[in-house]
């Protein structure tokens, strides 16, 4: 059986590029800068109605899959799509990054692949309309034994928490990992997921989970606090490692009661899709490679500022050149 350096679980999304001017998203009824959840009758038109439309595969997790790999971790990814026209683009285009898909896409149904139509304004706006679709019915039949009890690092998207059958997937498959050996943990993903999950999210960080990584309003939102200092603590009490990621003000890594604070050099943002993405796959990277905590955060720093500079969630630079060149490789 295979081992792999880092495997992730997450929603399987396509992300369906446009370029639309004001004029065509008042027309459309689309909120500008924003990302909302539709419908499947809407995503249909949506999708129909872009003009010059370019495809690559997303969705949280599994853009921090694409970045580990892009630094040279073996890594697989878990996640549902059906067996039509999109799911055979997100599979094959998966494996042709040389990440392992893992599932095939389901024959039988009865939601499409999981998209999210983005227009990109002329100023650089991007106003994302995502259909979950089919990705969000992952229950543990989707997740082989063989592959999460394989892992070195098992990595879990928060979104999927929404959903009865990931819970139960999410326990199973960390409870697999750990009994090889192996690391897991989870991307909070948003503050409202917590919200409406607090209960079951503390409890499988205290009993399931090695690590958390999650920004400041996540991280605050588990225990219903303002105080970023009183959050952090209270979730290192129950796991032993949290990072907590500050937009500008930097990165802060709790290892038990052992905190430190790395900064960030400061840039503007061409498109800030994809910075926590990347910040985690630059950290697991340095955790998968033996690196120390800070290490490992200045790494994830390096890639959220990679791709914060151009548009689009993956990096686009040699990103091991990169690190060289910066002095943390």
């Amino acid at each position: 059986m295979k081992t792999y350096q880092l495997v992730g679980i997450g929603n399987a999304v396509v992300d369906v590029i446009s370029q639309a001017d004001d004029g065509f998203l008042a027309e459309m009824g689309i909120e500008k800068g924003i990302m909302q959840l539709i419908e499947r009758e809407r995503a249909e038109t949506l999708y129909g109605a872009m003009n010059g439309r370019t495809q690559t595969p997303g969705g949280s997790v599994a853009n921090t899959i694409a970045g580990a790999g892009a630094l040279g971790l073996d890594t697989a990814f878990i996640g549902r799509v059906r067996d039509d026209r999109l799911g055979h683009f997100y599979a094959d285009a998966m494996n042709e990054a040389g990440i392992d898909f893992v599932n095939p896409p389901v024959p039988d149904g009865d939601l499409p692949t999981s998209r999210s139509m983005i227009f990109v304004s002329p100023d650089g706006e991007r106003s994302m309309n995502t259909y979950l679709g089919i990705s969000t019915g992952l229950t543990s039949a989707d997740v082989p034994e063989e592959v999460s009890g394989n892992a070195r690092i098992m990595f879990l998207e928060g979104y999927l928490f929404d959903h009865e059958a990931g819970k139960t997937a999410f326990r199973e498959a960390a409870r697999a990992t750990r009994r090889g050996g192996g690391l897991t943990g989870i991307a909070i993903s948003d503050p409202f997921c917590v919200d409406r999950h607090r209960g079951d999210f503390l409890s499988l960080i205290q009993h399931d989970l090695d690590f958390v990584i999650g920004n400041e309003a996540e991280i605050q939102s588990l225990f219903e606090t303002d105080h970023l200092g009183d959050a952090l603590m209270m979730t290192a009490a129950l796991c032993p490692l949290v990072v907590c990621t500050r937009s500008g003000d930097g990165v802060t890594v709790m290892e038990g009661t052992s905190r430190i604070d790395i900064p960030v050099k400061k840039i503007t943002p061409v498109d800030a899709t994809g910075a926590g993405d990347q910040f985690a796959a630059g950290f697991l990277f340095g955790l998968a490679t033996g690196r120390d905590l800070e290490t490992c955060a200045r790494i994830g720093n390096a890639c959220a500022a990679e791709v914060i500079g151009h548009i689009g969630p993956r990096p686009e630079t040699n990103m091991l050149e990169l690190l060289r060149d910066e002095g943390l490789l």
